[in-house]
């Protein structure tokens, strides 16, 4: 009877240890990362994909999103919407207002700028043993014949987010050419939004279920099993 009720016991405990023991992965970055967390969001679509793996209930998505910012602002706020939930893992996903506030209203990033923030983000989550991941902006314009305004400028600042991952030993999540492959194959008539997209640049369903199988197929080399 004592060996029986020590049985339920350690099972109690090593339950209560599982669950607190959920690995936590933070999603930082703009308004994109913002509407990620709603139902059709990419975070969400994310925790459904690991759901139906059977293994949702080991980990836990935490959208960080603001829309409107930029590298430094993600820098600013990394205490206390990072560092504060003390995640296993942080998702990376900033650089499209670097570029397109330089077009809409003069506040963008410049590159130089833009990669010693990025390089400071990813030295304080990994001084804080987080793992790190870092995606490339997807787009501003999903037109397919190079007449998208600001194709150069993002696929620049994508080349330093690529090189920010290498130079770093960061797994890249290359969202730019995932939704240029995806655009070239399924975008026949040259539209500038709607394939990807609401307005160029915010996700609509599909592309918010890319971002999420482009994600888990990077996250789930090492952080999600």
């Amino acid at each position: 009877m004592k060996n029986t009720v020590l049985f339920f016991i350690t099972i109690v405990l090593l339950s209560s240890f599982s669950h607190q023991q959920k690995k936590r992965i933070v999603f930082f970055g703009d308004s994109i990362t913002q509407a990620g967390v709603q139902p059709n969001g990419y975070i969400t679509k994310l925790g459904l994909l690991l759901n139906e793996k059977r293994i949702g209930e080991k980990y836990e998505l935490i959208g960080a999103g603001i829309g409107g910012n930029k590298v430094y602002d993600l820098y600013l706020r990394i205490e206390d919407d990072v560092l504060s939930k003390k995640p296993d893992a942080v998702v990376i996903w900033v650089g499209v207002n670097d570029v397109w506030h330089k077009r809409t209203s003069g506040t963008g990033t410049d590159a130089d700028k833009f990669e010693k923030f990025y390089n400071a983000i990813i030295k304080k989550l990994k001084d804080n043993k987080i793992a790190v991941f870092i995606c490339t902006p997807a787009a501003i314009g999903e037109k397919m014949d190079f007449t998208n305004e600001l194709d150069g400028d993002l696929n620049k600042y994508s080349v330093i987010i690529r090189n920010i991952a290498k130079n770093n030993n960061c797994p890249l999540i290359d969202l730019r050419q995932a939704f240029l492959n995806y655009n070239l194959a399924n975008n026949k008539e040259n539209k500038e939004s709607g394939i990807l997209t609401t307005d160029r640049v915010h996700l609509n369903e599909k592309g918010n279920q890319l971002v999420a199988d482009e994600m888990y197929k990077i996250l789930s080399q090492s952080v999600i099993k």
